[in-house]
């Protein structure tokens, strides 16, 4: 049986997709292609909108699931030029619009639009997907669930590592070296605020190597009440998204600070990335003697360097370093996600997620 993989990934940052071409041996995965397609405009503020209350939601939600797949098809259609052989499975995680776990009857929900009936017809190969509702039918958070990948990947014996991936969300993986369980969590606001910001300010997609933060001073009163936010006290397992720091909740906390210049508001938002990272980190793994940065946040050169300020005694790297580039990390935790599905095994971690116990993840949809 072919142990060829795709892994399809479209974040909280809502700019694009990626795809991963992936061969397994073992736990161990070989990235033989990557892919990124960008959001069109119209596609993009449209996820954008969805994440808050609108009108004629259903029907909107279902005509940008079918969008985004078309996305996802051209991806694959591009991976599969390089495929060596048959693609056994595609991991499709979707594009995350509401993520309320355990807010409701103590369940909750986490919603993915998604259409991967669509995608197996577009690309005739078998999609797993719906990833996240059975741990949080488990009472889970359903986020984070790269982590047992992270540990598959990147863990070793004998030191402690961190994995932090920074999309509009960062979450922070903890992979202890001795016999200590691998635990994990949203640790709060990636680039989702400075992008935002940046749009506003600047016309901008996103900070560009962090150059417009650097250009700009930390506003420490700014940083004090934005740090106030009760999420950041919460203990682990926790999981955030755009429900909760989002364009409105930016402009509440700006609300005190009317005549803070924009380049300041950018790099305080970039301290603020930082300091609930390493704040984090201190707080649940002060041994780690790496930091592997993976997602856009790591090609913004002033928040790797805020970072590096922020844990003088642990190494903060790009996941390159470690044989995965950043902007293909996510996109293999799905393959391998899907992979686990196909096997029958458990892809979540109970000490994680919060979930009673492991549970296989995703729905299956035959070529």
């Amino acid at each position: 049986m072919s142990d060829l993989y795709i892994g399809l990934m479209s974040g909280t940052s809502i700019d694009g997709a990626d795809g991963v071409l992936a061969q397994f041996s073992g736990e161990r995965l070989q990235v033989i292609a990557h892919a990124h397609r960008s959001f069109d405009r119209t596609l993009r503020a449209e996820l954008l909108a969805l994440n808050s209350p609108g009108d004629n939601e259903l029907h909107r939600a279902a005509l940008a699931a079918n969008a985004l797949v078309k996305v996802y098809a051209a991806l694959v259609a591009e991976l599969l030029e390089q495929a060596p052989g048959p693609v056994r499975a595609i991991g499709a995680h979707g594009q995350t619009v509401r993520h309320r776990p355990g807010q409701f009857d103590g369940v909750g929900y986490t919603l993915q639009l998604n259409a991967p009936s669509l995608l197996a017809e577009l690309t005739g190969i078998a999609v797993v997907a719906d990833l996240r509702s059975r741990d949080v039918a488990a009472g889970g958070q359903g986020a984070p669930l790269v982590p047992a990948f992270h540990h598959a990947h990147f863990g070793h014996r004998g030191e402690d590592v961190a994995v932090v991936n920074i999309g509009g969300i960062s979450n922070l993986t903890l992979l202890p070296g001795g016999d200590e369980v691998v635990r994990g969590f949203d640790c709060g606001p990636g680039n989702a605020l400075m992008d935002l910001w940046c749009l506003h300010h600047r016309g901008q997609a996103y900070d560009d190597k962090g150059s417009w933060a650097a250009s700009g001073e930390v506003l420490p009163a700014l940083l004090a009440a934005a740090r106030r936010d009760p999420y950041f006290a919460l203990p682990p397992p926790k999981s955030t998204g755009r429900d909760d720091f989002h364009a409105a909740w930016l402009e509440t906390l700006l609300d005190g600070f009317p005549n803070a210049p924009a380049q300041h508001v950018q790099a305080t938002l970039c301290e603020l990335t930082v300091q609930v990272i390493a704040q984090d980190l201190q707080r649940h793994l002060p041994g780690a003697a790496e930091l592997l940065v993976c997602g856009g946040g790591a090609l913004n050169l002033e928040l790797m360097r805020r970072l590096q300020i922020a844990l003088p005694n642990t190494r903060v790297m790009s996941s390159a370093a470690r044989g995965l580039p950043p902007l293909q990390v996510e996109a293999a935790a799905f393959a391998w996600l899907a992979r686990a599905h196909i096997e029958g095994r458990p892809g979540s971690l109970k000490e994680v997620t919060g979930a009673a116990g492991p549970r296989v993840l995703g729905a299956f949809y035959p070529a």
